[in-house]
């Protein structure tokens, strides 16, 4: 994991990331188990799998402090258990944004905010992107791009004048997950994020830039079998030394809200 998203380029000041549960006596395994959530009902399809020892969860299930470890906290319940069945949690917060761009087609991406001394093979690291298109097009046609990309078949879309009235996309903000903080420094005809509040899209269409919603992990869920799924998988192949390992992917993790 850290070849592929390096815990240095990680929010330190406010994210928890890595290693977070080190079992004493971990499982004799063969899976890696890829979740967004790590939710009740995940964990119970993870444990239920006795070849995984590995559970890698996008959003970090232990992320306030705790004081104490009882089973009547959901949260600290997921953290006994798997500490209980010898099963280790691996956190990666991160890296999702250029998965995102590939579905908008033909064009070029660098970050929002650039990343600070990023290490090497990961130069191009930051808060967020800024995709522009090759070709401008409408903003139905990234409507219908985003869609087939998330394999959604509703997103919410908050439209400026400009471009209810036929003006073209040529530059879109990126951030998976909840996007208002990483996107307001972005200029661009249009934010692609998961979530943003009332006020913040309101502030978006002031300065003339339309949004589209997909929900928080509609913008992540994807990532994890297109992309991550697979480079860990070749990283396996190629270690030599490690028995075989495969990787999988929850069947029940899916995003609590829909709109029907």
């Amino acid at each position: 994991m850290e070849k592929i998203s390096p815990t240095s380029l990680a929010e330190h000041s406010w994210d928890n990331v890595g290693k977070l549960i080190e079992p004493p006596y971990p499982r004799p395994s063969s899976r890696v188990f890829l979740t967004i959530d790590l939710t009740p009902s995940v964990l119970e399809e993870a444990l239920s799998d006795q070849n995984v020892g590995v559970i890698i969860a996008y959003h970090p299930p232990i992320f306030r402090s705790f004081k104490r470890l009882t089973l009547d906290d959901s949260k600290q319940a997921i953290i006994l258990k798997s500490i209980a069945q010898g099963v280790g949690i691996f956190s990666s917060h991160t890296a999702i944004n250029d998965w995102l761009a590939k579905g908008l087609g033909s064009g070029t991406v660098k970050p929002i905010t650039p990343a600070s001394n990023p290490p090497q093979d990961h130069e191009e690291a930051g808060l967020g992107r800024i995709f522009t298109l090759d070709q401008p097009v409408p903003l139905s046609t990234i409507i219908e791009r985003v869609k087939q990309h998330l394999k959604l078949q509703h997103v919410r879309v908050a439209t400026t004048n400009k471009h209810s009235s036929g003006g073209l996309i040529s530059t879109i903000g990126i951030c998976a997950g909840s996007g208002s903080s990483v996107l307001s420094p972005a200029k661009t005809d249009l934010y692609f994020t998961g979530e943003m509040s009332h006020h913040d899209v309101l502030a978006a269409l002031d300065k003339d830039t339309s949004v589209i919603l997909c929900e928080h992990s509609n913008t992540e869920r994807g990532y994890l079998s297109e992309i991550l799924k697979p480079k860990l998988e070749q990283l396996f192949k190629d270690d030599d030394e490690k028995e075989a390992i495969d990787v999988v992917v929850s069947k029940v993790d899916k995003d609590p809200l829909e709109i029907i």
